[in-house]
């Protein structure tokens, strides 16, 4: 991959983006389509960023099957959506490798690259004049933490059966099940709300920085935090991943009590 492209890009859309912020003066793009249809901007955001990477997934599906088996190996050497996704995709798989271990990498891949990019996508959206990132609004994060709240159960189940999967909350003294079951039920419950408080939070503050230094100051200093802000919406998307693999690799590992 030319990296020297994607500095470019990525400077160049710093330099712009803050000029383009300040002329639109709040507006947004699809605050007249939820007006109109009574459909939350938070929601048509997301099903915007859904489109776009199904979009992203299609062009990359064609241009993948005009390959042939050996010229799929070799990595794309200009700025495109196969370079971006596979250079994404090769390092959420290490990723994925290190928390559950390589031999379910493969099962777990596709959830954790899903998450990544659309976390990515929407976070990113944000810094795009004229957009408000789906994901600064609490009833997306929160929808994404209950996806992965019930993924990881049902994954849990799968693997070590639904008696194991849920007399692991009991602990392992019969004496302190009560209470151990109050703790593990509270423990299992705060996950997805702390996903979703954790995401919302992050990327609110990060809207609001970069809006009011825009407004209020010159070129150098929305610049500085358009770029922090690119740092944010990478880092949360990392983050939320990685606490996905967390706990799907707590539910799936058959714990036994006298290991504790």
């Amino acid at each position: 991959m030319n990296f020297s492209k994607i500095f470019k890009l990525l400077s160049l859309s710093l330099l712009v983006c803050p000029y383009l912020a300040h002329a639109s003066e709040g507006y947004t793009f699809f605050a007249g389509i939820a007006e109109s249809s009574g459909i939350p901007e938070h929601t048509i955001g997301l099903i915007f960023v859904g489109s776009l990477i199904l979009l992203a997934g299609l062009i990359y599906r064609t241009k993948t099957s005009r390959l042939s088996s050996t010229d799929v190996l070799v990595p794309a050497g200009d700025l495109s959506i196969r370079s971006f996704m596979e250079f994404f995709g090769e390092a959420i798989f290490k990723l994925v490798e290190s928390i559950v271990g390589v031999k379910k990498a493969k099962n777990y891949f596709p959830l954790a690259f899903a998450v990544f990019i659309l976390v990515l996508v929407s976070n990113m959206l944000g810094l795009v004049p004229g957009f408000l990132p789906p994901t600064n609004n609490l009833n997306t994060t929160l929808a994404l933490g209950l996806l992965v709240f019930l993924y990881y159960n049902v994954e849990g189940i799968r693997a070590v059966g639904v008696k194991k999967h849920f007399a692991h909350l009991l602990g392992p003294v019969w004496w302190l099940a009560p209470l151990m079951l109050l703790v593990e039920i509270v423990s299992h419950l705060v996950r997805p709300i702390s996903l979703a408080l954790r995401l919302r939070s992050n990327m609110e503050g990060d809207h609001m920085v970069v809006a009011t230094f825009t407004e209020l100051t010159g070129l150098l200093v929305p610049v500085i935090f358009m770029f922090l802000g690119t740092l944010v919406c990478f880092i949360q998307a990392f983050v939320f991943t990685i606490l996905s693999l967390v706990y799907v690799n707590l539910a799936i590992v058959s714990h036994d009590h006298d290991d504790h």
